[in-house]
């Protein structure tokens, strides 16, 4: 019994799927250590919101300006060789920014303005530039990949699947082991980050197939990309979950960008506590991706689609009030529970309208709108702080975002609620 079980896991494991997934895996807990080294290091570096949120700025910047040729590439190319270039690429750049802050150490304390070492800020900022400009072409790739590897009336539940075991790493595992590593020594996160990396690639080597789209007669990447924007422009209902996304983005970046400084200087915690409560929220999360296919047949995924929405506006109020991290921790989990909800109707109803042979170039131009303002909210989030500073006591300010954003997402639900819900019926009465 044990014998067949252990070889039924194994196979599984060895799929193409089950490698698909452990890859993501894996990449996903480099991604959780980064989640807290990038802003960790940058507040070790100066206490400026503005500057801080400079750096996630350089992670999000490349969807703005690359995720249209991401589009084009990804459907020219075999998608499972650009996800080993893109990882490939990541590796090196984490490399190189733990050389470039050990050759810094030790670090002065950190100004009110300013940051205490240029070198170290600056690389840290190139390095986050190379890997965000890598993560545009590497998820992009990943995501029109799946659908050849699971039928498409699986597709919610490998979407879950999936999402649960990135999560597993990006929130739940990384955050902790990133701030221990960082306690422990300030380069280390992004060199095992480098390590997990190429540990990825090892595995995504290992999926046998052919992952190119079909081919068509090329006629130039502009005739190609004006066929991505034509299909979405044709279809209201992927434009208004693109919008929606895009804007829900834009606020969530606002919030986990101030909540650095809210967590360091008025929760008075440390990068362990911070690292802890990213952690609790992973669990929300996961349980959202292992639930969600089940909650979306009962609700319908109109309605699972409007409430996940619209959780996110007492979500952030409650991260604005909540006192300590263990009620900060509970708001977070909530919180990811209803977003990888709203992710498996988004995610499995874009798959599943988007032709293969397009793919990559609507995927491209959806996530432009829907990735590409969280640069906005980055710095949306610090001139808020530092408007608010001149008005406010320093502790009040560095919360504004958190009541801007709960705001913003309650305009937002209200404004797609009625064609949200009527789009999404729609989209499942015609795939009946």
């Amino acid at each position: 019994m044990t014998g067949r079980g252990s070889g039924r896991g194994f196979a599984a494991v060895a799929s193409p799927i089950g490698r698909f997934i452990a890859a993501s895996g894996l990449t996903n807990l480099g991604d959780g250590i980064a989640t807290v080294a990038w802003a960790w290091t940058a507040s070790l570096l100066t206490r400026d919101p503005l500057l801080i949120a400079l750096i996630a700025v350089a992670l999000r910047l490349p969807w703005a300006l690359f995720a249209l040729p991401a589009g084009i590439v990804t459907d020219r190319t075999d998608r499972r060789l650009l996800i080993l270039r893109m990882d490939i690429l990541r590796a090196t750049a984490l490399g190189a920014a733990a050389l470039a802050l050990w050759s810094s150490l030790p670090l002065s304390a950190p100004p009110e303005t300013g940051v205490s070492s240029l070198p170290a800020f600056i690389a840290l900022a190139l390095a986050a530039l190379a890997v965000g400009v890598a993560e545009v072409f590497r998820d992009n790739a990943a995501q029109t990949m799946l659908p050849a590897l699971v039928p498409r009336h699986r597709l919610e539940a490998a979407n879950g699947r999936l999402w649960s075991v990135e999560l597993t790493g990006n929130a739940l595992i990384g955050p902790p082991l990133g701030a221990a590593l960082i306690a422990f020594a300030l380069p280390l996160p992004f060199a095992i980050n480098a390590l997990i990396y190429l540990s990825a690639v090892l595995v995504v080597l290992g999926i046998k197939g052919r992952f190119r789209a079909e081919q068509v007669e090329r006629r130039g990447w502009r005739h190609e990309l004006g066929e991505g924007i034509a299909f979405l422009r044709a279809s209201p209902l992927l434009q208004l979950l693109a919008w929606l996304t895009g804007f829900w983005n834009l606020f969530f970046q606002m919030v986990m960008i101030a909540l650095i400084l809210h967590v360091q200087e008025n929760l008075g915690l440390s990068s362990s506590a911070y690292g802890a409560i990213l952690a609790a929220g992973a669990v929300g999360g996961i349980f959202g991706g292992i639930f969600g296919e089940r909650i979306v047949r009962r609700m319908g995924a109109g309605p699972a689609a409007q409430w996940m929405l619209f959780a996110s506006v007492p979500a952030f109020v409650g991260v604005a009030l909540a006192p300590d991290a263990w009620s900060l921790s509970l708001i977070l989990a909530l919180f990811e529970f209803a977003g990888l909800v709203w992710n498996t109707v988004s995610v499995s109803t874009r798959q599943r309208m988007i032709p293969d042979r397009l793919l990559g170039r609507v995927n491209s131009v959806y996530r432009l709108l829907a990735w590409g303002m969280m640069p906005m909210g980055l710095m949306l989030s610090g001139l808020i702080v530092r408007g608010a500073e001149q008005i406010l006591p320093r502790d009040i300010a560095l919360t504004a975002p958190f009541w801007v954003a709960a705001a913003g997402i309650a305009v937002l639900t209200l404004a797609g609620w009625k064609r949200l819900g009527e789009g999404l019926a729609r989209h499942a009465a015609q795939s009946a």
